[in-house]
């Protein structure tokens, strides 16, 4: 059995996706709404990100991200439940930041919070700026079955739900906005 490597998790279903015999990066993640704080008291760290969406068409995008102070070019197919090609290439941060200036104002800003529970490495990203208001938890899976145990402060279950999509969330954002101004 082929295994198929990210840099987060390894993936071993090659019969739930078709690849070839080539060693491809996967993510496979779960979104959920946050039900309380109760995530806090596990946090081990923090970061700050700083995401772009350079491109995107029928599923796919390629984004920039400045975490902290590096930074890194993500391109990702399109998703298949919750499985999508992910790779991930170090850039310079004066050059993420150039990126980041031509994405204007949907650069989206959040504080990523991970939070250790058993084999698995919860995220809590609280947005600011464009997306304030908004705490989604993410999980990724080192396979496509593996069981995933909620902790009490995870609520509903987003995965999938186009309007949890961050470019339909900056969509919704900027169009609110345009009313009110209007």
């Amino acid at each position: 059995m082929s295994v198929y490597h990210t840099n987060r998790a390894a993936y071993s279903e090659p019969s739930l996706v078709q690849q070839p015999e080539l060693a491809l990066a996967k993510e496979i993640e779960r979104k959920f709404l946050v039900a309380n704080s109760g995530w806090q008291a596990g946090v081990s760290h923090q970061q700050e990100l700083h995401d772009g969406l350079i491109s995107t068409t029928e599923g796919r995008k390629v984004r920039v991200r400045i975490q902290d102070d590096q930074a890194i070019l993500t391109v990702k197919g399109p998703r298949h439940g919750i499985v999508r090609d992910e790779f991930e290439y170090p850039v310079p941060l004066a050059d993420a930041q150039e990126m980041l200036r031509l994405c204007g104002d949907e650069v989206v800003e959040k504080t990523r919070y991970h939070i250790p529970a058993g084999e698995l490495t919860w995220t809590v990203d609280v947005y600011h700026g464009l997306l304030a208001g908004i705490t989604i938890a993410e999980v990724e899976l080192p396979s496509l079955n593996y069981p995933v145990p909620l902790p009490a402060w995870v609520g509903r279950e987003v995965s999938g739900v186009q309007a949890y999509r961050k470019v339909n969330m900056v969509a919704a954002r900027k169009a609110n906005r345009e009313l009110e101004m209007a």
